[in-house]
């Protein structure tokens, strides 16, 4: 039988014609078919394959970082930004991820502006998909998110707003705050201020932080009196009004004279002072604040306030490594809000490690209610009952030193969290 060359066709995605001769001098055709199961396998890999693509996509963590990124208190909110990136790197040990799943911060301005900070905190939400919110920088832009974060049922950490507020009356399940509020701003420089005869006006920026913190200032007093209280416009720059307004309050009273001032962002309230109110044996006083802020304490040697933080006073692993770092990258000791934004990205961090890097809610809020988590100012802890954190303060008094361009904090003593009967404000039942 003469040799006879066959063809066969096989149907995957292509035509393939293969021909095969055996040494019978005989041509028999060899059909290279993929199997219905092969086909099913491949199939298979690749919709496995899509999926873990989707999988790994989905493994991000969003983190909203929704803060006052322009406007009058640009200068706190770059500090918090960096300190929330350097705590972010601190907790996860370099990796910026929480098991295995990648940490993405997402920017959001405020503008200093409350309807931009609604608008904003809702479209991190809903159109970037955050799985969580920290900000904003101002009181005034904190309250107007607070009922984005219960609309949309997803947890917002405060740093580093202040308003007693925010986890008072305006306070809702999914807001937590690792900032100071404004009783533990008051309770602090309270230990420095309050004695028998000491007669007090203060000076504050008319909105939620001044008079939040003026309010809790007064609650906070037992023995000093307050007789005078001045609020002037955020924007202020001519102190001359309100200066004299203040004197009035108190060139006559008996006893030690002090105004306490209670200022944040723009404006030099401390100018008040050119205006000599030593002629009525009246001191000023204030609390801790940014380092360029702090160059007009210079004038004042011998204040004595509360401060959140000043990089030299903590001594810590949070604090060291804080300071080493910043100083090898920015040239320049870590400030006031760069440690605030740290706590706040280290509590992130803590609280997703305890859920096993879920981001759900309800396994967030159960987390975070009463976890206690190591920072550059020391151990901090939320209270359950409206998620204050609960830190240290600082008793300074104010040393001039050449070596530095600003007036040196120096520690009287640390007020820890157990000192301070800080209020709870809200109605949580």
């Amino acid at each position: 039988m003469g040799p006879h060359r066959t063809t066969c066709r096989t149907t995957c995605r292509t035509t393939c014609r293969t021909t095969c001769r055996t040494s019978g001098g005989t041509s028999h055709r060899i059909t290279g078919r993929i199997t219905r199961r092969t086909a099913a396998l491949a199939a298979a890999l690749a919709v496995a394959l899509l999926a873990a693509t989707g999988t790994a996509a989905a493994k991000d963590i969003r983190i909203a970082h929704v803060y006052d990124k322009t406007g009058a208190l640009e200068a706190y909110a770059k500090q918090t930004q960096i300190g929330l990136m350097m705590g972010l790197e601190y907790a996860t040990g370099g990796t910026m991820a929480v098991n295995g799943r990648k940490l993405v911060v997402i920017e959001k301005d405020t503008q200093g502006k409350p309807d931009v900070a609604k608008a904003q905190l809702a479209a991190a939400y809903s159109d970037d998909g955050a799985d969580i919110a920290v900000g904003p920088t101002s009181s005034g832009t904190a309250l107007a998110m607070l009922p984005v974060a219960e609309e949309y049922r997803k947890v917002l950490l405060v740093e580093p707003a202040v308003a007693d507020s925010i986890t008072g009356d305006k306070w809702n399940r999914y807001i937590f705050r690792t900032g100071r509020n404004s009783s533990q701003d008051a309770i602090a420089n309270a230990v420095a201020l309050d004695k028998p005869g000491v007669q007090i006006a203060t000076l504050a920026q008319d909105y939620a932080f001044g008079r939040d913190g003026v309010k809790a200032f007064k609650d906070a007093l037992k023995q000093a009196k307050v007789v005078h209280e001045e609020y002037l416009p955020t924007n202020t720059t001519d102190f001359t009004a309100g200066a004299q307004r203040l004197f009035d309050a108190l060139k006559d009273k008996p006893g030690r004279k002090v105004i306490f001032i209670i200022w944040a962002g723009a404006g030099n309230p401390f100018k008040i002072a050119d205006l000599d109110p030593k002629r009525y044996g009246i001191e000023i006083a204030t609390g801790g604040n940014i380092l360029p802020a702090m160059a007009s304490y210079k004038n004042f040697p011998g204040m004595e306030g509360a401060t959140y933080y000043y990089f030299g006073i903590p001594k810590n692993p949070a604090n060291q490594w804080l300071v080493a770092n910043h100083y090898n990258k920015y040239k320049t000791p870590p400030d006031f809000f760069t440690a605030g934004g740290m706590a706040s990205g280290i509590a992130l961090v803590e609280a997703l490690k305890k859920t096993g890097g879920a981001t759900g809610t309800e396994k967030l809020i159960a987390a975070m209610e009463g976890m206690s988590f190591d920072t550059p100012k020391g151990r901090m802890t939320f209270r359950k009952e409206d998620h204050q954190a609960m830190q240290s303060m600082y008793h300074f008094k104010i040393k001039v030193d050449p070596a530095f361009a600003w007036g040196v904090p120096e520690l009287v003593r640390e007020i820890k969290p157990e000192e301070m009967q800080v209020p709870i404000r809200n109605k949580r039942q």
